[in-house]
């Protein structure tokens, strides 16, 4: 069950169908800065790959953000002599930067980028694309960490490498495996409204994206990779190191603070297995049921510590009314975003207020149960306070969540209700700007094909677009498999 019955303005995700063999299915990204000697084996290397391997057509985009060597006129011979290549120069640094501006201007459905050592085994392009035509999944990143990868590298990079994820998933809760490798793949619908909301230009783009993708709930499928490690990296480990940690701890603190728009990136209800209705079972039940015992045990446990602070200071009932009205704040607070789903602060006010009631109801029981004991005896341990109080608590929990559920978050989903953001959802009326924004996927889109040639005119062409609006047109676009050797004599090369 959701509370926020928003629909979303991302469509079902769905397999890509077949069209013109023209069209690019898959557009790969190579950003380069001053690779003058490894750009050229590279892209061919990936090109022979493709042409013999992918039954799409495709298209290699090198992205040359800023190189001060021969790196820009390498990649102009290259889309010279290559059909399938094409380049773009921006006059600032920074992979992230790049990677968004050659996104931004691609038509293609599948949008990719990868290193330009080529650490990561081509074999497992396919695989990590093909999820992404399917309409299994929203994105899809290589992975040197799942159990079948094999990788070469040094223990310096290893531990580097685990610490990080590791760093990730605790600060974070990430589950994705390996933020870092360079070999992902995005669905162009899903970049549309994901990318403007990414701040991060550099090598940090990555870890960001795809936190924010999970945190709204997208599919992202990994992909155990083959990977050897460039002893000839130029990326400089302790710089690259603490700018992750300064943005770790700007999105941390953006995702608490909810000033991220991530429902956004939601899809339609309904489009997850799990939101379909089962006859008999209410919806959400268990997941609301577990949240709400661990927002409930840390809540307790909040509770106690604030009781055994306060009690120093004041008498027992005294103390148990504050501990227990600052913990109920946070409590409903928690329950609110946590267990049943609620984004964004429309309602916060009213949501608190009815948690209050509830807290009456809890005060009544806890301080009920307090005066019960100190009619029994005159002096009772402080032990014997703190077991009184939790067994008072656990039945106020048990009432708490029934109100919680029935009455301050209840399901209005099918009750076309309007809810705290001023919408109703019933069906065939034209509601806020959120549904013209899903309407406007039904549009034909237009894309920038210009090259650009300096780093402000990339930004600035990122801003002006409609996606920033998120109010692009459908990504779907037709395809046809195309097995080059048989319709085109140039991709015999």
């Amino acid at each position: 069950m959701r509370t926020d019955t928003s629909p979303g303005t991302l469509p079902a995700r769905e397999h890509l169908p077949a069209a013109p063999a023209g069209t690019p299915v898959l557009d790969v990204v190579v950003p380069v800065y001053n690779e003058e000697k490894d750009l050229q084996p590279c892209v061919r290397r990936l090109h022979e790959h493709l042409a013999r391997t992918f039954p799409y057509a495709f298209r290699i985009t090198i992205a040359d953000n800023a190189s001060t060597d021969s790196t820009p006129q390498v990649a102009a011979r290259l889309a010279a002599e290559i059909p399938e290549v094409t380049t773009f120069r921006l006059e600032q640094k920074g992979r992230g930067r790049a990677l968004r501006a050659v996104w931004a201007a691609s038509d293609a459905p599948v949008l990719a980028y990868m290193d330009v050592d080529l650490s990561t085994d081509l074999n497992a392009l396919l695989p990590l694309v093909a999820p992404l035509i399917s309409g299994h999944s929203d994105l899809a990143i290589g992975s040197r960490l799942a159990r079948s990868s094999r990788v070469v590298r040094g223990p310096k990079r290893e531990f580097i490498s685990r610490a990080y994820n590791l760093i990730l998933r605790g600060s974070l809760q990430a589950r994705f495996s390996d933020a870092q490798c360079g070999f992902k793949a995005i669905r162009r619908d899903v970049a549309q409204v994901l990318l403007p909301l990414i701040e991060d230009t550099g090598w940090f783009f990555d870890t960001e994206m795809l936190v924010l993708a999970e945190r709204a709930g997208l599919r992202i499928h990994e992909v155990p990779v083959d990977w050897v490690d460039d002893p000839d990296s130029t990326v400089h480990i302790v710089r690259t190191a603490t700018d992750d940690l300064k943005g770790v701890w700007r999105v941390g603190r953006a995702l608490v603070t909810g000033s991220l728009p991530l429902d956004r990136l939601t899809r339609p209800f309904g489009d997850d297995p799990r939101d379909r209705e089962i006859k008999d079972v209410p919806r959400g039940l268990a997941r609301q049921l577990v949240g709400f015992c661990v927002v409930g045990g840390l809540s307790t446990l909040f509770y106690l510590l604030l009781y055994s602070g306060f009690r120093v200071f004041t008498g027992s009932q005294a103390a148990n009314a504050l501990a227990l009205l600052v913990s109920a704040v946070a409590n409903t607070a928690a329950n609110r975003r946590l267990t049943f789903g609620v984004r964004g602060r429309g309602g916060a006010v009213r949501h608190q207020a009815q948690g209050l009631v509830v807290f009456g109801i809890g005060l009544a029981l806890t301080s009920g149960s307090l005066a019960a004991l100190a009619a029994a005896t005159s002096e009772p341990a402080h032990s014997t306070e703190l077991a009184v109080l939790i067994a008072a608590n656990l039945a106020a929990t048990v009432l708490r969540f029934l109100l919680f559920r029935a009455w301050v978050f209840p399901d209005r989903h099918d009750s076309g209700t309007t809810h705290d953001s001023g919408t109703t959802h019933d069906s065939g009326t034209t509601h806020d700007s959120e549904t013209t924004v899903v309407a406007s996927y039904h549009q034909t889109a237009s894309y920038p094909t210009s090259r650009f040639r300096a780093g402000e005119a990339a930004d600035a062409t990122w801003r002006d677009t409609p996606w920033q609006d998120a109010t692009r047109a459908d990504a779907t676009v037709q395809l046809l498999p195309v097995r080059p050797h048989d319709t085109d004599a140039r991709d015999l090369r």
